[in-house]
């Protein structure tokens, strides 16, 4: 027999660019928890999610986006890296009264720069238009991320329609309304300054594995191009625009994957643009932290830090 479609069901072509978020799953505790909203879609690429967790409250809370690391390549919004116990990460944020929004973005090599950060502001978009929805403020929104996560906050940061190439790097996916302002940045060992890393060769990788460049993937053009794309992907271009919003550095002086110095240079952007900014040593320590026996006081001073800035 033929099949007809249920009532009211709407096939419109092309899909909608994102989803509206479902009704939230409710704990005992009352923390309301979104999974896998889609905040925006592009023809050919998977979906892009992020999870929304809200800690209980008579009102609307701040928001911290956290942005995974993974060398753009890799990572997964569900997961911080191994040196940081997810319980640790998010119990600190909701315990401080802020909501934690953990997102997906497009790997490199799905899409080179800047479909990172067009995923960002996507995110940053989505979380204002449907703010009511997920019960937080969206005049007080932060951003928090690690290595790549670390870069792209500190873009996020930073860029703005004004900012030189500022309309291109807002990108159209997702919401396309609303600003993407954020008021507080954490960067944890985040790269700010790609041009001096070009020719940097990278730790050798363990026998048998294939890992792209990190950084050639993420530009994607040839390395006569590379040198004009590094400067459009670097966060210290943008720092001397306007007074940036308050940044958190934190980097392992030890770190041999992405170097102090790269903190200490966006630091001095940050400084010489008025703009209020911690960079925090931590001694010995290599990449994601190792070496440190208790990174507690990091996550918790992190969140302090957000906390502060965002009015919770």
């Amino acid at each position: 027999m033929p099949q007809t479609l249920p009532a009211g069901l709407d096939l419109g072509w092309p899909p909608p660019p994102y989803q509206a978020p479902v009704a939230p799953v409710v704990a005992g505790n009352g923390v309301r928890h979104f999974d896998g909203v889609t905040y925006a879609t592009t023809p050919g690429y998977r979906p892009r999610l992020l999870d929304v967790h809200v800690p209980a409250s008579d009102g609307p809370v701040p928001a911290v986006i956290w942005i995974h690391g993974g060398g753009w390549l890799d990572g997964d919004r569900r997961y911080p890296p191994p040196t940081v116990p997810v319980d640790l990460l998010h119990g600190s944020v909701l315990r401080a009264g802020l909501a934690l929004i953990s997102i997906d973005y497009r790997h490199s090599l799905e899409a080179p720069f800047p479909a990172q950060l067009h995923d960002v502001k996507a995110a940053i978009r989505y979380v204002r238009q449907f703010a009511d929805t997920l019960g937080v403020d969206p005049e007080r929104i932060g951003v928090w991320g690690e290595s790549a996560g670390g870069h792209l906050a500190a873009l996020a940061g930073l860029t703005r329609p004004g900012s030189p190439a500022g309309e291109a790097l807002e990108g159209g996916v997702g919401v396309r309304d609303g600003h993407t302002a954020v008021r507080a940045v954490v960067d944890w060992y985040g790269v700010s300054e790609i041009a001096s890393l070009l020719p940097r060769p990278l730790p050798p990788a363990p026998p048998g594995d294939e890992f792209p460049d990190p950084l050639a993937a993420l530009l994607g053009g040839t390395p006569e191009e590379r040198r004009e794309l590094a400067r459009t992907a670097s966060p210290v271009t943008y720092a001397d625009g306007a007074t940036p919003p308050p940044f958190l550095l934190i980097h392992g002086t030890a770190d041999k994957l992405v170097p102090y110095g790269q903190s200490e240079v966006l630091a001095e952007a940050l400084r010489s643009a008025g703009g209020e900014v911690i960079l925090q040593p931590v001694e010995g320590a290599d990449h994601i932290f190792l070496g440190v026996p208790d990174v507690t006081p990091i996550v918790t001073g992190s969140v302090a830090f957000l906390a502060r800035h965002l009015g919770a």
